[in-house]
Order: C-alpha cells, then sequence, then structure tokens
C-alpha cells in the first residue's frame, strides 16, 4: 500500500498539478473563477452563470449553441496546455525522450481541466432539468455538442503538432540536432543550463507517467542523451507552440472585420473562454520571455499602452453617432451651463412645453384629466421585458388610455428600452399602421439576446485597435462594441427605432406620443444629461435657480442647446438609448465633442428609477397641472426590490470590518430609493393627498425556487416567462386595480 500511494505521490499528473498550485498561481485562479462563475457564486446578479449554462446561439439554445461553446473551450484547454507546456516542460526532462511528448503532457496535465468539465456538465444537466425544465434527450444532446466541440478543436490542434514537432527518435535515426531557432528568436530568454540536465538536478521526482490511452508507464533516465538533443527538442516544441498562439492572435483580429454577420456572433461564454486563454496565452508569453523580469516589464507594458492611448491616433474613443466632430467642439464650463439657464432660453421652453401640454390635453377629451407619468427603472433586459409587460398590461386593461394619459416617459437603462419600443410601436398605430400593441410578440423581440454580440466584439475586435468605420449622417466612425449594440438591438426591434432625435420632434409637439427624457450620467462632474428633440432647459436645476441665480447648483445639462452647432438633432435616437444604458464596461462610455471633453454612461448612476427628472418636470409645471388637471399619477415600474432584506454585521471578521466603512459606495440604488421617497414626500405636499398618486410595480420572483431574473443584456427563457408572471403577484394585482380605478375616475 505504501509503495501504491508513493507512486501515486510521484506519479506525473499529480506532480503537476502540485508545481501549478506552487508556481502557476495565476492560472489556476483562472479555473477556479470560471467554476465560482458557473454555480453562481461570482456574478450571480448579472446571470453570469447563465451564460455559460444556457448558450445561445442565433435566438436559440441548443446543439450548435453548445457545440461553439465547446469549441471555444477547448482552445482554452489548448491554451493552457501550450502555456503550462512553455513554462514548465524543462522541469521534466524525461518528456524529450518519449515519442510525441506534447502530446503526454496534455494527457497528464488534463486534471484541473476534466475536474472543471465534470463539474461543468454536472451544472448543465442540473439547471437544464431542474430550472429549464428541458426534456432528457435534449439535455444529452446539449452535452454531446459540448463535448464534440472540445474534441473538433483538440483533434485539429493535436494534427497540426503531429506534423510540426519531431521526437527524439526523429533525430537519433537522422544523427543530428534540432534546429536551434529559439535562439535567433529569444537570445535573451535564460534557459536551463546543459549540465544540469546532465546531473538531473532540475527534474522533479516522477517515477510514472500516462500514456494517449490511459496506460501507466515508467519514467526512464534521460542521463546517456545528449543534454544539447533535448534542450533543442524542447526549444522546437516551444517555437511550435508560440506559432500557434501567434496564429490565434492573427485569426481573432481578422474575426473582428465579420461582428456585421449573425452567423459570427457566437455565444458570449465561448467569447469569454476565448478571453481568458488570450489571457493565459499572454501572460504565459511574457513570463516565458522575461521570467524574473515578467513583473516589471508586464508593468512598464501597462504604463506604455496607458500613455500611448492617450492619443487618438491609437484610442479610438466611442462617439455618439450623428453628432459632427469635425467642428468647432461646444463649450463644457460652469459660466456656459449657468448662462444656458439664465437666459431668456428657459421660458421660451417652458412656454414651448405648456404648448405640447394643452394639446395633450385637448387629445384627451377631458375638461381636467389625470396626468400620468411614468418612471421605469433599470436593468438590462429583465427590466425592458418587466416595463413593456407592465406597460401593455395597464394599457390593454384600460382601453389605451394609460398612454393616452400618459405626458413624459423616464427612467434608465432597460426600462427604457422597453419604453422606447413601445411609444414607437404606440406611434405608427396612430399613424394608421397596422400595429397590435398589445401582443406579447413584441416581448420576445425585446427579450433577444444581445450579449453574445458585444462579448464577441470586446474579444475580436476592442481588444485590438479597432479599424473597420460606418458612416452616420455623413459622418465616420469606428465600429465597437458600442455599435454593435446598436445593430444588434435594431435587428431584435425589425429597425422600428431607427431614426434620429428629430423624428420624435413632431409627434411629441402635436402630443400624439408621451415626450421621453433620456438622461445618462456625465462622469466628468456627475450631472445628468437631458436628451429630448424638445427644448429641455427648465429642467436644468430646481425653479429657484431661475429666481435666485448661482443659489444653488445647475445638475443637469440641456443636450440639444448645448450641442446644437453640433448637430445634436441629428443624433441617432438608439445612440442616445444606448447612452442611457451604458453599463460600466459592458458597453464602452460615449465622448461627446466638447471643450473639456467629457464623457457620459449609465442614467442609473445617477437616478435609476427616474424619479428625478418627474419630480422637477411637476416642479416646473405646478401651477399648470393644478388648473389644467385632476391629479398626477406617478406610475413607477421597478425590476428589482425597494425595500431590501438588513444584512447583519454582528458575525463580521476584522478583515471585513475594514471594508465595512466603505460598502455603503455599494448602496447607490438604496440610497437613490431613500432620496426619492423625500422628494416624493415634497411632491405630495406640493400638490395635494387628492391631486397625486403614487402607483408602483415591483419585480419579485415568482417561482418556488427563487431565482430572481438577472440583470444583464441576456435573458433565459425561463427568466422571462418569470418577469411575466410577476405581473399576477397579489401585490401586482392590487396596483392594477388602483390604476383602474384612479383613471376611470374620469
Amino acid at each position: 500500500m505504501r509503495k501504491r500511494l508513493q507512486n501515486i505521490w510521484h506519479s506525473f499528473p499529480l506532480q503537476l498539478l502540485l508545481l501549478h498550485l506552487r508556481s502557476n498561481l495565476l492560472f489556476v485562479a483562472m479555473w477556479l473563477m470560471l467554476a465560482l462563475t458557473l454555480s453562481g457564486v461570482v456574478g450571480s446578479r448579472l446571470g453570469m452563470q447563465y451564460l455559460f449554462l444556457d448558450p445561445e446561439y442565433l435566438g436559440r439554445v441548443n446543439v450548435w449553441s453548445y457545440l461553439f461553446v465547446g469549441l471555444a473551450f477547448g482552445g482554452f484547454f489548448m491554451s493552457w496546455n501550450l502555456t503550462t507546456y512553455l513554462l514548465n516542460a524543462q522541469h521534466f526532462p524525461f518528456l524529450a525522450s518519449l515519442s510525441r511528448p506534447f502530446t503526454k503532457f496534455c494527457v497528464n496535465n488534463s486534471v484541473l481541466p476534466l475536474l472543471f468539465l465534470g463539474f461543468y456538465i454536472g451544472m448543465i444537466i442540473h439547471f437544464q432539468k431542474n430550472y429549464e425544465g428541458t426534456p432528457a434527450g435534449a439535455i444529452l444532446l446539449n452535452c454531446l455538442g459540448l463535448l464534440g466541440g472540445i474534441v473538433l478543436l483538440v483533434g485539429l490542434l493535436s494534427l497540426y503538432f503531429l506534423f510540426t514537432n519531431r521526437d527524439i527518435s526523429y533525430y537519433t535515426r537522422r544523427r543530428e540536432l534540432p534546429p536551434h531557432l529559439l535562439g535567433v528568436i529569444a537570445p535573451g530568454r535564460r534557459g536551463m543550463e546543459i549540465e544540469d540536465i546532465k546531473k538531473d538536478d532540475k527534474r522533479r521526482r516522477v517515477r510514472t507517467y500516462l500514456s494517449e490511452n490511459l496506460k501507466p508507464r515508467l519514467v526512464r533516465s534521460v542521463a546517456h542523451y545528449d543534454a544539447r538533443l533535448l534542450m533543442n527538442i524542447f526549444r522546437q516544441n516551444h517555437l511550435n507552440a508560440l506559432i500557434l498562439q501567434l496564429i490565434t492572435l492573427v485569426t481573432l483580429l481578422a474575426l473582428g472585420f465579420l461582428i456585421d454577420f449573425p452567423y459570427f456572433r457566437i455565444p458570449a461564454s465561448a467569447s469569454i473562454f476565448i478571453l481568458t486563454g488570450v489571457i493565459v496565452a499572454l501572460t504565459g508569453s511574457i513570463t516565458y520571455w522575461f521570467d524574473e523580469w515578467r513583473a516589471f516589464i508586464l508593468i512598464g507594458l501597462l504604463v506604455i499602452i496607458n500613455y500611448v492611448t492617450g492619443f487618438d491616433l491609437f484610442n479610438h474613443r466611442n462617439r455618439a453617432y450623428g453628432l459632427n466632430y469635425q467642428t468647432q467642439p461646444a463649450e463644457y464650463s460652469n459660466e456656459r451651463l449657468q448662462d444656458i439657464f439664465s437666459s431668456e432660453q428657459v421660458g421660451a421652453d417652458i412656454a414651448h412645453t405648456r404648448q405640447i401640454l394643452d394639446r395633450w390635453r385637448a387629445r384627451t377629451g377631458e375638461d381636467k384629466p389625470k396626468m400620468v407619468i411614468l418612471c421605469v427603472s433599470g436593468g438590462g433586459l429583465r427590466s425592458a421585458v418587466w416595463a413593456l409587460q407592465v406597460a401593455q398590461t395597464a394599457d390593454s386593461m384600460l382601453n389605451g388610455n394609460l398612454l393616452k394619459h400618459t405626458t413624459l416617459v423616464t427612467g434608465a437603462s432597460g426600462g427604457m428600452l422597453g419604453m422606447a419600443y413601445l411609444r414607437e410601436l404606440y406611434l405608427r398605430r396612430q399613424l394608421g399602421a397596422d400595429m397590435h400593441m398589445h401582443d406579447k410578440r413584441h416581448i420576445d423581440l425585446i427579450s433577444r439576446d444581445m450579449l453574445n454580440a458585444l462579448a464577441f466584439t470586446i474579444v475580436s475586435n476592442d481588444l485590438f485597435l479597432p479599424l473597420s468605420t460606418v458612416e452616420r449622417a455623413g459622418h465616420i466612425y469606428f465600429k465597437d462594441r458600442g455599435y454593435i449594440f446598436e445593430e444588434q438591438f435594431n435587428e431584435n426591434t425589425s429597425y422600428l427605432l431607427d431614426k434620429c432625435l428629430s423624428d420624435y420632434a413632431a409627434p411629441e409637439v402635436q402630443a400624439m406620443i408621451p415626450m421621453l427624457f433620456i438622461t445618462p450620467s456625465i462622469v466628468n462632474d456627475g450631472r445628468r444629461m437631458i436628451i429630448s428633440p424638445q427644448g429641455v432647459s427648465y429642467m436644468m436645476s430646481v425653479p429657484m435657480g431661475r429666481r435666485r441665480p448661482l443659489s444653488v447648483e445647475v445638475d443637469a445639462v440641456d443636450f440639444g442647446k448645448v450641442f446644437e452647432a453640433q448637430g445634436s438633432r441629428d443624433l441617432q435616437f438608439l445612440t442616445a438609448l444606448r447612452m442611457n444604458a451604458t453599463y460600466p464596461y459592458i458597453l464602452p462610455n460615449v465622448h461627446l465633442p466638447s471643450t473639456p471633453q467629457i464623457e457620459v454612461m449609465d442614467a442609473g448612476i445617477r437616478d435609476n428609477y427616474g424619479m428625478l427628472s418627474a419630480t422637477r418636470f411637476i416642479q416646473v409645471f405646478r401651477k399648470w397641472i393644478e388648473q389644467n388637471t385632476s391629479g398626477v399619477v406617478l406610475m413607477q415600474v421597478s425590476s428589482s426590490e425597494l425595500i431590501e432584506e438588513i444584512a447583519p454585521s454582528n458575525r463580521t471578521g476584522i478583515i471585513s470590518s475594514l471594508v465595512n466603512p466603505v460598502g455603503i459606495l455599494g448602496k447607490v440604488f438604496t440610497l437613490q430609493e431613500f432620496e426619492h421617497d423625500n422628494s416624493l414626500g415634497f411632491i405630495y405636499d406640493l400638490l395635494g393627498p387628492e391631486r397625486f398618486e403614487v402607483i408602483r410595480f415591483v419585480y419579485h420572483p415568482t417561482q418556488r425556487k427563487k431565482l430572481t431574473a438577472s440583470v444583464s443584456f441576456h435573458i433565459t427563457s425561463r427568466e422571462k416567462v418569470d418577469v411575466m408572471r410577476a405581473i399576477g403577484l397579489p401585490e401586482n394585482q392590487e396596483e392594477l386595480e388602483r390604476l383602474e380605478e384612479v383613471l376611470g375616475e374620469e
């Protein structure tokens, strides 16, 4: 027994695993991070696990989607083997004496990948069976697709090494040394000394290894071989590995030109595996070339990259499609903003909006109608589906009276994607098109995946310098993940929103559709950017700011006024929606043509629920509302809990307690809710209890297993069904009844 245990301890697979745990912790951490993602420990709120467990390709989850994931995983597996072979093979000189040394290394280096793969397949079966209700035959086919992709990719690369790598028998027959090609390419690389190999000082104690047919074989001494022969065989294999890594990077760069073709938008999880493989390969290459200098070189490269990409030539920053970046940039300063808010323009914009409200009241056919202001929260496709489901259900129940009574729609991220789409349907129906606004087919369209295109573009295009261009409104822009987001959403919604901002000016002026305020956050100073085809300078500060200039800060910016000379009316409407939904890192911040240059991102950073815009609008038009309406109904559609459970601190450790003081920064949405409730109380006192109603529709998970739909640009079929069913929850049904009662008073 003792001898058997010693043989196991000194087996090649176990010794490789121990070496990784000692020397390659970064690579081991990548496997661990992927496993934690699969289990939902990491990224569950963003639905990261669903990208792996329920991959989608061309709108379907089937054997083909799993095949692509398998191909990508096979690439990651081979990148792991190539990199660890480059770094560690020389510690096991007996490999050079074997036929097909790299193949045998891969077999013995598969402990971690096989453990991960087993866990992955187990999670797929568990998820598909228990949460998606997938039939056993379909689950089996999906798993076979995953395994088939792995086998296909590994098989193709194995053929490459079969024809390019020469083993020791080839050179002993010819009585020649393999060419020392690597010495020319990397003369500074410090390799293992020949005398060390002869003395066998560097070799780990390995007694057995596994052959290709998984049978254990005894390790033989290599002392009788010419040490130069052994070393050059390793170098030859290393060179082939480096060539393959270079080919992979060139292939990725070439694929970046194909992002417009849907067939190349592989599952997001496949892109994640590819990205992880690239990181492993690059990290391993730097370590191989520079050895103990790797940390210094890596930091130096990061500093150089950061400096070089500060120039426009090497950093194609994302731009707002439709704006003119060739003309004189807009002035953006505190003085300029204060001048706009203090000018006569504010009075003109208020008068113009009152005319819109007058037309709205006339269209309702009521002397004093209820004014509905619709606020929708951010939260990816979950919010888009929830906002659309609530609005469709309520409008259908009220026979079209919801949108008829709505004057303003505002909010963040996904919720605004859904409401912008519904507003377009409403407009087209009024213009005579045969539009079935309340058809649930529209929810199917709005919920189509967008993350595959984003992830693939990041890996194949944005990691490099984007070179492809696109023309919008007569201007040229570089393609990146911002561009592909708009293209994918355009395709998903049948190109109904393929318009510029000014196309909605006339319908809003005629009160055919509600006004819609898009409010991305300005990164530079924290202000909100108010995007509308109408003049909205009155939204830049509280009304008191006009009566007492400089007494309060200007906290918002009228986009149309500030960027009028840069073509603000030509801004692509989809770009405005994207600016409003720019989740950090997933989408690029949008840089605007101003001096100094400013950039904008997700509206949720400042106002995830649209409440700031709603309450200020009520403040500005309070007198008109009191004279011309019977009150305001603020309808809030939220895709997340408004009241969260209180986390205990009684079992907080010393390390955790050091983090707790800054932990409140992660409660940004909770803090917003507190401030919004305070504002609602102010409006309640301002208008009076008989003239102000707040009706809230909140998404809660409906299924017994309580898996809350994730916040992502990907939503599974189960998540979509769960979100749609939430309208049937008792609390939401009560709110529907309240809404019907309030709007039915007229």
